[in-house]
Protein backbone atom coordinates (compact mmCIF):
# COMPACT_ATOMS: atom_id res chain seq x y z
CA UNK A 1 0.00 0.00 0.00
CA UNK A 2 1.39 3.40 -0.85
CA UNK A 3 2.34 5.62 1.72
CA UNK A 4 1.55 9.41 2.39
CA UNK A 5 -1.31 11.77 0.74
CA UNK A 6 -1.87 11.82 -2.89
CA UNK A 7 -0.21 15.68 -2.96
CA UNK A 8 2.92 13.97 -1.98
CA UNK A 9 3.45 11.82 -4.81
CA UNK A 10 6.26 13.20 -7.33
CA UNK A 11 5.26 12.35 -10.67
CA UNK A 12 8.67 14.06 -11.99
CA UNK A 13 6.59 16.22 -14.71
CA UNK A 14 8.11 19.91 -14.75
CA UNK A 15 6.36 23.39 -14.80
CA UNK A 16 8.28 25.38 -16.97
CA UNK A 17 7.35 28.54 -19.13
CA UNK A 18 7.45 27.82 -23.18
CA UNK A 19 11.13 28.77 -23.32
CA UNK A 20 12.47 27.28 -20.97
CA UNK A 21 9.94 24.12 -22.37
CA UNK A 22 11.38 24.68 -25.90
CA UNK A 23 15.77 24.88 -24.86
CA UNK A 24 14.68 20.97 -24.16
CA UNK A 25 14.17 20.05 -27.42
CA UNK A 26 17.41 18.85 -29.08
CA UNK A 27 18.93 19.83 -32.64
CA UNK A 28 17.61 17.68 -35.43
CA UNK A 29 14.79 16.33 -33.43
CA UNK A 30 11.79 15.22 -35.13
CA UNK A 31 8.54 17.15 -33.37
CA UNK A 32 5.04 16.27 -33.32
CA UNK A 33 2.79 19.16 -33.23
CA UNK A 34 -1.16 18.77 -31.86
CA UNK A 35 -3.82 20.49 -33.90
CA UNK A 36 -6.92 19.98 -36.17
CA UNK A 37 -5.77 23.73 -38.11
CA UNK A 38 -5.79 26.16 -35.20
CA UNK A 39 -8.48 24.01 -32.83
CA UNK A 40 -6.15 21.92 -30.45
CA UNK A 41 -2.70 23.67 -31.27
CA UNK A 42 0.03 24.54 -29.41
CA UNK A 43 0.44 28.02 -30.72
CA UNK A 44 2.08 29.54 -27.60
CA UNK A 45 4.79 26.48 -28.22
CA UNK A 46 4.65 26.91 -32.08
CA UNK A 47 5.89 30.86 -31.32
CA UNK A 48 8.91 30.04 -28.85
CA UNK A 49 10.03 27.27 -31.41
CA UNK A 50 10.03 29.89 -33.76
CA UNK A 51 12.51 31.96 -31.47
CA UNK A 52 14.87 29.56 -30.78
CA UNK A 53 16.10 30.25 -34.56
CA UNK A 54 19.51 27.67 -33.66
CA UNK A 55 17.08 24.78 -34.04
CA UNK A 56 16.78 23.56 -37.77
CA UNK A 57 17.43 20.44 -39.66
CA UNK A 58 13.99 19.48 -37.94
CA UNK A 59 10.70 16.77 -38.80
CA UNK A 60 7.74 18.09 -37.94
CA UNK A 61 5.01 15.68 -38.11
CA UNK A 62 1.67 16.96 -37.62
CA UNK A 63 -2.32 16.77 -39.36
CA UNK A 64 -1.48 20.08 -41.61
CA UNK A 65 1.30 22.90 -42.55
CA UNK A 66 -0.91 25.42 -43.63
CA UNK A 67 -0.02 28.91 -44.88
CA UNK A 68 -1.44 30.54 -41.77
CA UNK A 69 -0.05 28.36 -39.53
CA UNK A 70 2.52 29.90 -36.63
CA UNK A 71 4.78 26.71 -37.53
CA UNK A 72 5.24 28.04 -41.46
CA UNK A 73 7.75 30.22 -39.97
CA UNK A 74 10.52 27.54 -39.13
CA UNK A 75 9.87 26.29 -42.91
CA UNK A 76 10.60 30.33 -44.19
CA UNK A 77 13.79 30.19 -42.43
CA UNK A 78 14.80 27.17 -43.96
CA UNK A 79 14.59 25.35 -40.37
CA UNK A 80 12.30 22.05 -41.90
CA UNK A 81 14.23 19.23 -43.48
CA UNK A 82 10.93 16.81 -43.43
CA UNK A 83 7.26 17.32 -42.97
CA UNK A 84 5.09 14.21 -42.03
CA UNK A 85 1.53 14.80 -42.76
CA UNK A 86 -1.98 14.80 -44.45
CA UNK A 87 -2.57 17.90 -45.76
CA UNK A 88 -0.40 20.74 -46.86
CA UNK A 89 -1.34 21.70 -50.70
CA UNK A 90 -2.72 25.26 -48.82
CA UNK A 91 0.88 26.61 -48.58
CA UNK A 92 2.13 27.44 -52.07
CA UNK A 93 5.34 27.81 -50.98
CA UNK A 94 5.76 24.96 -49.08
CA UNK A 95 4.38 22.69 -52.47
CA UNK A 96 6.84 24.71 -54.44
CA UNK A 97 9.51 24.21 -51.71
CA UNK A 98 8.98 20.25 -52.20
CA UNK A 99 9.19 20.66 -56.00
CA UNK A 100 12.93 22.21 -56.08
CA UNK A 101 13.84 19.73 -53.87
CA UNK A 102 14.05 22.07 -50.53
CA UNK A 103 11.92 19.94 -48.12
CA UNK A 104 10.68 16.28 -48.25
CA UNK A 105 7.19 15.80 -47.65
CA UNK A 106 5.78 12.48 -46.56
CA UNK A 107 1.68 12.22 -46.84
CA UNK A 108 -0.21 10.05 -45.29
CA UNK A 109 -4.40 9.89 -45.41
CA UNK A 110 -5.13 11.46 -42.32
CA UNK A 111 -6.99 8.05 -40.77
CA UNK A 112 -3.26 6.28 -41.33
CA UNK A 113 -1.88 9.35 -40.22
CA UNK A 114 -3.54 8.90 -37.21
CA UNK A 115 -3.59 5.08 -36.27
CA UNK A 116 0.66 5.41 -37.03
CA UNK A 117 0.92 7.70 -33.92
CA UNK A 118 -1.12 5.78 -32.15
CA UNK A 119 0.36 2.37 -32.44
CA UNK A 120 3.77 4.25 -32.33
CA UNK A 121 2.66 5.30 -29.44
CA UNK A 122 1.75 1.46 -28.27
CA UNK A 123 5.15 -0.01 -29.79
CA UNK A 124 4.05 -1.54 -32.88
CA UNK A 125 6.30 -0.84 -35.39
CA UNK A 126 3.94 -1.43 -38.85
CA UNK A 127 0.54 -2.15 -39.45
CA UNK A 128 -1.37 -3.13 -43.22
CA UNK A 129 -3.73 -1.15 -43.82
CA UNK A 130 -6.18 -1.02 -47.60
CA UNK A 131 -5.93 2.55 -47.50
CA UNK A 132 -3.86 4.25 -50.65
CA UNK A 133 -3.90 0.84 -51.69
CA UNK A 134 -3.35 0.94 -55.48
CA UNK A 135 -2.77 4.75 -55.27
CA UNK A 136 0.82 7.16 -55.59
CA UNK A 137 0.85 6.78 -52.10
CA UNK A 138 1.29 3.46 -52.32
CA UNK A 139 4.22 3.20 -54.79
CA UNK A 140 7.56 1.63 -53.32
CA UNK A 141 5.85 0.19 -50.55
CA UNK A 142 4.81 -3.21 -49.27
CA UNK A 143 2.18 -4.70 -50.16
CA UNK A 144 -0.27 -7.84 -49.34
CA UNK A 145 -3.39 -9.38 -50.41
CA UNK A 146 -5.64 -9.69 -47.28
CA UNK A 147 -8.79 -11.27 -47.39
CA UNK A 148 -9.02 -10.63 -50.97
CA UNK A 149 -8.11 -6.86 -50.49
CA UNK A 150 -4.44 -5.20 -51.11
CA UNK A 151 -3.38 -3.44 -48.11
CA UNK A 152 -0.41 -1.29 -48.16
CA UNK A 153 2.29 -1.81 -45.40
CA UNK A 154 2.66 1.56 -43.10
CA UNK A 155 5.34 2.66 -40.90
CA UNK A 156 4.06 3.73 -37.34
CA UNK A 157 4.83 7.22 -36.31
CA UNK A 158 6.60 8.25 -33.09
CA UNK A 159 9.07 11.25 -32.52
CA UNK A 160 11.61 12.64 -30.32
CA UNK A 161 9.31 15.03 -29.27
CA UNK A 162 5.64 16.35 -29.16
CA UNK A 163 4.52 19.65 -28.64
CA UNK A 164 0.59 19.27 -27.26
CA UNK A 165 -2.32 21.60 -26.30
CA UNK A 166 -4.61 20.59 -23.30
CA UNK A 167 -7.18 22.48 -21.47
CA UNK A 168 -6.25 21.64 -18.42
CA UNK A 169 -3.42 19.79 -16.43
CA UNK A 170 -3.75 19.10 -12.59
CA UNK A 171 -0.05 19.26 -10.41
CA UNK A 172 0.64 16.03 -11.15
CA UNK A 173 0.41 16.44 -14.77
CA UNK A 174 -2.26 14.79 -15.74
CA UNK A 175 -5.14 16.64 -19.15
CA UNK A 176 -8.09 16.77 -19.63
CA UNK A 177 -8.98 18.22 -23.23
CA UNK A 178 -11.66 21.07 -24.55
CA UNK A 179 -14.12 19.43 -27.17
CA UNK A 180 -12.32 18.99 -30.57
CA UNK A 181 -9.00 19.97 -29.47
CA UNK A 182 -8.40 16.75 -28.22
CA UNK A 183 -7.73 15.80 -32.29
CA UNK A 184 -4.16 14.56 -32.28
CA UNK A 185 -2.69 15.93 -28.98
CA UNK A 186 -3.57 12.38 -27.05
CA UNK A 187 -2.11 9.90 -29.09
CA UNK A 188 0.84 12.15 -30.03
CA UNK A 189 1.59 12.15 -26.16
CA UNK A 190 1.87 8.79 -26.16
CA UNK A 191 4.58 8.50 -28.99
CA UNK A 192 7.23 11.12 -28.12
CA UNK A 193 10.23 10.53 -25.49
CA UNK A 194 9.61 13.97 -24.69
CA UNK A 195 5.82 15.23 -24.32
CA UNK A 196 5.58 19.21 -23.61
CA UNK A 197 1.88 20.42 -23.03
CA UNK A 198 0.38 23.49 -23.56
CA UNK A 199 -2.98 24.41 -21.14
CA UNK A 200 -4.79 26.77 -20.05
CA UNK A 201 -4.90 26.29 -16.17
CA UNK A 202 -3.32 24.47 -13.71
CA UNK A 203 -5.15 22.98 -10.92
CA UNK A 204 -4.29 20.99 -7.61
CA UNK A 205 -4.13 17.78 -7.27
CA UNK A 206 -7.93 16.02 -7.04
CA UNK A 207 -9.50 18.96 -8.62
CA UNK A 208 -9.97 16.97 -12.26
CA UNK A 209 -13.05 14.76 -12.69
CA UNK A 210 -10.79 11.16 -12.73
CA UNK A 211 -12.82 10.33 -15.41
CA UNK A 212 -12.56 13.01 -17.66
CA UNK A 213 -8.86 12.84 -17.51
CA UNK A 214 -8.16 11.21 -21.25
CA UNK A 215 -4.07 11.40 -20.47
CA UNK A 216 -2.67 10.40 -17.45
CA UNK A 217 0.74 12.39 -16.02
CA UNK A 218 2.91 8.87 -16.87
CA UNK A 219 3.01 10.49 -20.69
CA UNK A 220 3.67 13.96 -19.64
CA UNK A 221 7.30 15.38 -19.18
CA UNK A 222 6.94 19.60 -18.91
CA UNK A 223 3.45 21.65 -18.70
CA UNK A 224 3.36 25.13 -19.49
CA UNK A 225 0.83 27.30 -18.71
CA UNK A 226 -0.43 29.38 -21.57
CA UNK A 227 0.28 33.38 -21.24
CA UNK A 228 -2.05 34.61 -23.79
CA UNK A 229 -5.02 34.04 -25.65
Amino acid sequence: MMNGTIDQIQTGVEFLNADEAIQRIPEGASIMVGGFGFPGMPRHLSKALVRRTELDQLTLIMNSLGSVSTLNDLFEQNRIKKVIGSFFSTNKELVVAYQEGKVEIELLPQGTFTEAIRLGGAGIPAFFTPTAAGTVLAEGKETRMINGREHVLEQSLSADVAIIRAHKADKAGNLVYKKTAQNFNPAMATAAKLTIVEVDEIVEIGELDPDSIVTPFIFVDIVVKREEV
